[in-house]
C-alpha cells in the first residue's frame, strides 16, 4: 500500500494503492463527508486480489488540498476524479462510492461513461433526496468564521455519530476524519462540503440515471437515519438493471459497520 499526491487542475488530491493488477478494472473508492480514504480501510484489504484499488480523499477533505473560491459541486468534485484517472492512466474503472461520493459517482458516470465498468452506490444522495446533515449548512454559514473549525467540526461530528450502530468505534473514526479541519482545511472546507450535500445539480443528475448501461449495485444500511431506504429504492428502479441490497441492522457508514457484507456485494458486482 502506498499513498502519493497527484495534481489535479492546481488541486493536490491524495490517494493510496492497494491490492494488485491482472484480474479486471482498477476500483475507485470515493468516501462522504465527513469522512477521507480512512472510511474504507476495513473493506479494502476483503476485496478480492488481482485488482488495483484507488482510494482517494476527496477535495476538501483527508490529506488533500482544501476546496478554492469556486463552490465545490458534483460535477466539479467529479470532473477531478475524471482528472486523477487520466493522471494515473486509467481508461476504465468500477466506482463505489459513499454518501456524497456516491452522489459524485452518479455525475461521473453519466458525464464520462466510457471511463465507469461499474458502478456501487452506498447510502448515497439522489434526486431531491439530501442527507439530512446537510440542514447544517443553512444553518451554520452566517455564524461559521466566528465558530472556526474547530467547533465547527465538533458539531459535525456530534450529527455524524447518528450514523453509526456503535457510538463509540464511531466516534473514533470521525476523529480521525475530522481532525484535518482544524489541523489545515479550516473552516471553508467544511461549510462548502455541507453545501455541496444539497447541491441542485444532483436533481439534474437523477433525471438522466435511465441513460446508464453500466451494472449497478445499491448498497443500504436498514436503519440509516439520514437517508431512509426508499431513497434506494428509487435508485434502483432509475437506473436500468441495478439491484438492490438492503443491509440488516446498520445505520449509515456501511463499509466501517459491515466491510465483509460491502465486499462481498462489490466482488460480486465485478464479477457480472
Amino acid at each position: 500500500m502506498r499513498g502519493e499526491f497527484v495534481d489535479v487542475g492546481g488541486t493536490r488530491l491524495y490517494y493510496y494503492a492497494a491490492g494488485t493488477r491482472g484480474a479486471g478494472d482498477p476500483v475507485v473508492f470515493l468516501h462522504g463527508f465527513p469522512g477521507s480514504s480512512h472510511a474504507w480501510r476495513l473493506m479494502v484489504p476483503l476485496m478480492p486480489e488481482g485488482r488495483r484499488l484507488v482510494v482517494v480523499d476527496l477535495v476538501g477533505c483527508g490529506r488533500s488540498d482544501g476546496p478554492g473560491t469556486d463552490p465545490i459541486g458534483i460535477s466539479n468534485l467529479a470532473a477531478m476524479i475524471t482528472g486523477l484517472l487520466d493522471d494515473l492512466r486509467i481508461e476504465r474503472a468500477a466506482i463505489v462510492g459513499h454518501g456524497l461520493g456516491g452522489s459524485v459517482a452518479q455525475a461521473l458516470a453519466i458525464d464520462a461513461p466510457a471511463r465507469v465498468s461499474a458502478l456501487a452506490l452506498m447510502s448515497c444522495p439522489a434526486f431531491d433526496f439530501h442527507l439530512r446533515l446537510a440542514r447544517m449548512a443553512r444553518m451554520v454559514m452566517p455564524a461559521a468564521r466566528m465558530l472556526g473549525p474547530s467547533l465547527l467540526a465538533s458539531f459535525v461530528h456530534g450529527s455524524a455519530v447518528r450514523g453509526y450502530v456503535d457510538r463509540t468505534a464511531g466516534r473514533r473514526s470521525l476523529d480521525v476524519s475530522l481532525r484535518a479541519y482544524p489541523a489545515h482545511l479550516g473552516t471553508r472546507a467544511i461549510v462548502a462540503h455541507l453545501a455541496a450535500l444539497r447541491d441542485p445539480e444532483l436533481a439534474a443528475y437523477g433525471e438522466r440515471l435511465g441513460t446508464l448501461r453500466v451494472p449497478t449495485l445499491i448498497l443500504w444500511g436498514a436503519d440509516d437515519p439520514f437517508l431512509a431506504v426508499s431513497a434506494g429504492e428509487r435508485l434502483r428502479d432509475a437506473i436500468p438493471g441495478a439491484t438492490l441490497d438492503v443491509i440488516p441492522d446498520a445505520r449509515h457508514f456501511i463499509a466501517e459497520e459491515a466491510p465483509e457484507h460491502c465486499a462481498r456485494a462489490v466482488t460480486a458486482l465485478l464479477a457480472r
